[in-house]
């Protein structure tokens, strides 16, 4: 049959009622083919993923198992080519002892041992022990003018220092230094902890150790400073170990006190200062800067075992102070606090007499002769002082009663506070052999003959 061709109307609804049953018949049995396909391929689906984790987990137990296994075996063969022991660690405050609340509970407390930084409680405790000192002295030298000139200087000057309570008597509270703080002093005063000030006298020195004590009178004292005051407690330098913490207090740089923290980096430091002198030094890298002076080097229970010193200066590095050990200070302070203090001079017709013409040694001449920096002696008088101590015609004076002295005026200055019959210690450099050697002098003063 033709496209043009014609059918009835009955036959064409016959043709299409018949297209129509045959598209559902073909819509739905292709329906039932796609729903049992997808059936089958969820299913499969299903399976493979199941499989799938089944193999990951597997895969990762036996990676575990065999893992496991070999860090065992690294860390067995290990211990037994090194074995290792096992060490408690002690969490203790600033005095060393376990901290309150710490979960310490063990048996071996000599492994490790962890100090907290707090210390303030310690400062606070010691902080009244210590005092700023305040050196009013008087600067003198010579010069030369362009012209070729020679001239004398005299001008006043001032400077900074620390102290550290050690003791009272029935008249005195007795404070220890540097030397070199209170060398040359016209007039010293000390500030306490409460702000308070008092003047002090020089009571004994000691230029070797550069070490002095000086003492300021009690009934200067108002009793609210004395109530606020305290008295240091020293320690044992002879126990210190590297690495063991200390604490600096002083008065730095002229401005007040001051707390610095760090560790003991050296023992039995050897030291040449800028002067010529040697000593022996702790060596720490808590800061000790100009002011700290004669201040405290503390331990982590508050106790002194050290006396600070800036004398170092021509070696200032960063992380490097110096303390003098308080063990090899201790006699000596004790010695020097047994002096009598020496607030004024004495009448001019008590005064103590040597006997002796004299002439300076300049640092100068020192470096131009050879010779040691001092006061030479030039004449010494028949029956003299001088004379029957053994002092002969060229010794250098360089100390008188264990102060340091370098001119003829610092040792007129100094005989000023003695009276006539007082023996003294003069230590000269003399000549022998070519060589100088370092004398002590027993020396009991006499009077000038009218």
């Amino acid at each position: 049959m033709y496209d043009n061709e014609i059918y009835s109307n009955s036959e064409t609804e016959k043709y299409t009622a018949y297209q129509n049953e045959t598209t559902a018949n073909q819509i739905e049995n292709s329906n039932s083919l796609a729903g049992s396909g997808s059936e089958k391929e969820k299913g499969k689906k299903k399976k493979g993923a199941f499989r799938k984790v089944m193999f990951s987990a597997g895969l990762g137990l036996a990676f575990g198992v065999f893992a496991g296994g070999g860090f065992y075996a690294v860390k067995f063969g290990a211990e037994q080519l090194v074995p290792v022991e096992k060490q408690d660690v002690i969490i203790s405050d600033q005095t060393g002892q376990p901290a309150s609340g710490a979960n310490n509970g063990l048996t071996n407390v000599n492994q490790i041992t962890y100090v907290t930084d707090d210390v303030s409680d310690v400062v606070a405790e010691v902080m009244p022990a210590m005092v700023s000192i305040v050196n009013n002295y008087t600067s003198t030298g010579s010069g030369m003018t362009i012209w070729g000139q020679r001239y004398d200087y005299s001008q006043p000057g001032v400077s900074s220092g620390s102290g550290i309570i050690l003791a009272e008597n029935e008249k005195e509270l007795l404070i220890v230094t540097n030397n070199h703080v209170v060398e040359n002093s016209d007039e010293l005063q000390v500030i306490f902890i409460d702000g308070s000030t008092a003047t002090a006298s020089v009571k004994g020195l000691d230029s070797d150790m550069d070490l002095a004590v000086i003492a300021v009178a009690l009934d200067s004292l108002p009793e609210e400073t004395r109530n606020a005051i305290a008295i240091a407690t020293l320690g044992n330098s002879d126990e210190l170990k590297l690495g063991s913490p200390v604490i600096a207090i002083g008065n730095a740089l002229g401005y007040g006190q001051s707390v610095t923290g760090g560790m003991i980096s050296a023992l039995n430091r050897e030291m040449t200062a800028e002067d010529g002198s040697t000593g022996i030094f702790i060596q720490t890298d808590a800061a000790i800067n100009h002011g700290n002076s004669g201040g405290a080097l503390l331990n982590i229970n508050g106790e002194v075992i050290g006396i600070n010193s800036s004398k170092m200066d021509g070696y200032s590095v960063e992380g490097m102070g110096y303390a003098i050990p308080i063990s090899s200070a201790s006699p000596i302070i004790a010695e020097l606090m047994e002096r009598q203090t020496r607030t004024d001079k004495v009448a001019e017709e008590e005064k103590g007499y040597m006997g002796i013409s004299m002439r300076d040694v300049t640092s100068q001449h020192a470096s131009l002769l050879g010779i040691p920096q001092g006061i030479s002696v030039q004449e010494i008088e028949e029956g003299s002082a001088a004379e029957q101590a053994g002092m002969m015609k060229y010794d250098i004076i360089v100390k008188f009663d264990g102060q340091k002295v370098s001119t003829g005026e610092e040792l007129a200055e100094t005989v000023g506070y003695y009276k006539a019959g007082e023996t003294v210690t003069v230590t000269v450099q003399r000549l022998v052999n070519g060589e100088y050697e370092s004398i002590d002098l027993e020396l009991t003063l006499g009077s000038r003959e009218k």
